[in-house]
């Protein structure tokens, strides 16, 4: 199951158990983010077997297109609730921008 904009915006302010995976390349990530940890996809595929998250942990993999792949990915490597940021960053500015006019 996927998340919209508006409920991560929602739940990642409050929610402490909510784990983020940015999984576009840390330029992209620098240039605009809205926390979580930076892990590339390429990464991500390489190093998927050691990463710090429990497979049982709710995860929201963020990248207009790399995302789908990433959450594929980890489930596919026993992650059992992952989901996709439906729109990816642009869905959040379109609806962070919507809440300032």
């Amino acid at each position: 199951m996927d998340i919209s904009a508006a409920e991560f915006n929602l739940r990642y302010k409050d929610d402490d158990t909510l784990k983020v995976i940015d999984v576009r390349e840390p330029l992209e990530f620098q240039t605009f983010n809205v926390g979580g940890e930076n892990i590339p996809l390429g990464s991500l595929i390489r190093d998927v077997e050691e990463l710090d998250f429990y497979k049982d942990e709710e995860i929201v993999v963020i990248c207009q297109r790399r995302s789908e792949t990433a959450k594929r990915l980890l489930a596919q490597n026993g992650y059992t609730n992952v989901r996709n940021l439906t729109g990816g960053l642009l869905a959040i500015q379109k609806l962070n921008s919507k809440s300032f006019t």
